[in-house]
C-alpha cells in the first residue's frame, strides 16, 4: 500500500462517522504518526509503499477511531501551544480555546518574571502550566490536580519538555487541603463546567472517552469549582494578582456575578468562536 493509496483507504473508512474533510486530516495525522514523514515529504513521495507493520498499524489505528475514539487517545499525543504533549484517558485533551486563554495571561503578564507565581488549578496533561513556563521561563509555575493518573502524566509531560513545575495532588474543593498553598499572582483553571444534563448533546468522542470528573459538575452547583477558587483567592491571591478561568458559554453571566458579589472585579471574554468562554477576575482587597 503506498502513502497515497493508505490517504484514500483512510479517509474512506473514517467517513463512515466523520465529515469526508475532518476524515482526511485525521488520516493525514494517522499516516505522519505511522511514518514519520511531513505532509510535504508525503506529497513529492505519493507512491512510497508503507512498510508491512506501517500498514497493520494503520489498520490498528482505523479500528480503533470508528469506535469514535478521539485521535489524540490513540495516537497518544495533542499539540498545545506548539508544544507536543502526551495524553490518555486519564487526562482532557488540549483544545485551542484554552491556548486562548494561556496567551491572555502573557499578553496580561506585567509582574517581572522572576518574581512572578502561577497555579493552575485542575492541570490535567500540564499543557497550561507547562506551556506558561515555557513562555514566562523565570516564573515560578504551580500545577495541582485530584487525579494520580492525570499528574503523573503531566510530571512525564513536564520532563520531556524540559519544564520546571511544582506538581500538587489535592483535593481543590476541600478548603483545608488548599489551604497548604502558598500565594499566588496569577492563577488559572479550565476547571470542570458542563452540567450533567448537557450529556445528551454530546458528541460520543467526548462523552465515552474524555474523564467524567474533568469534565462534568451536578446540574445543581453548576459553578461549583469557581466558587472554590473565589474563595481560594480571597486568601491566595496577592495584591494585584489576577484569576484567569474558562467558563461554559452560557454560564458566563453566571461566573461574572459570583465574582462581583464576593468583592472581584470581573471581565468576561469572548472566544475565537464568539463564544461566552473566559473570565478574568481581580480582588478589591
Amino acid at each position: 500500500m503506498t502513502i497515497q493509496e493508505a490517504r484514500r483507504y483512510g479517509t474512506s473508512r473514517l467517513s463512515l462517522i466523520y465529515a469526508s474533510s475532518e476524515a482526511s486530516t485525521i488520516t493525514d495525522w494517522v499516516i505522519e504518526h505511522i511514518t514519520g514523514s511531513k505532509i510535504t515529504e508525503r506529497l513529492n513521495n505519493p507512491k512510497k509503499e508503507l512498510s508491512p507493520e506501517q500498514a497493520s498499524q494503520l489498520d490498528q489505528y482505523l479500528d480503533r477511531l470508528l469506535t469514535h475514539e478521539p485521535v489524540q487517545y490513540v495516537l497518544g499525543e495533542a499539540w498545545f501551544c506548539g508544544l507536543r504533549f502526551k495524553v490518555d484517558a486519564n487526562v482532557l485533551i488540549p483544545r485551542p480555546e484554552t491556548e486562548e486563554l494561556v496567551e491572555w495571561v502573557i499578553a496580561n503578564c506585567k509582574f517581572p518574571l522572576n518574581e512572578l507565581r502561577i497555579l493552575d488549578i485542575g492541570t490535567g496533561s500540564g499543557c497550561i502550566a507547562i506551556a506558561l513556563k515555557r513562555r514566562l521561563g523565570k516564573a515560578e509555575v504551580w500545577a495541582c490536580d485530584l487525579s494520580k493518573g492525570a499528574l503523573s502524566l503531566a510530571r512525564e509531560n513536564a520532563q520531556s519538555l524540559g519544564m520546571e513545575v511544582n506538581f500538587v495532588e489535592m483535593n481543590f474543593l476541600s478548603a483545608s487541603g488548599r489551604s497548604i498553598l502558598p500565594a499566588f499572582d496569577i492563577i488559572i483553571s479550565n476547571p470542570p463546567y458542563i452540567p450533567e444534563k448537557d450529556k445528551e448533546e454530546m458528541q460520543p468522542n467526548v462523552l465515552n472517552y474524555e474523564p467524567f470528573m474533568a469534565l462534568f459538575v451536578p446540574d445543581n452547583d453548576a459553578l461549583l469549582f469557581y466558587k472554590a477558587i473565589a474563595a481560594f483567592g480571597k486568601e491566595h491571591l496577592k495584591k494585584d494578582g489576577s484569576i484567569y478561568m474558562e467558563i461554559h458559554e452560557g454560564l458566563g453571566a453566571e461566573v461574572m456575578q459570583h465574582f462581583s458579589n464576593e468583592n472581584y472585579t470581573a471581565e468576561l471574554k469572548k472566544d475565537m468562536q464568539g463564544k461566552d468562554r473566559m473570565v478574568k477576575a481581580g480582588y478589591k482587597s
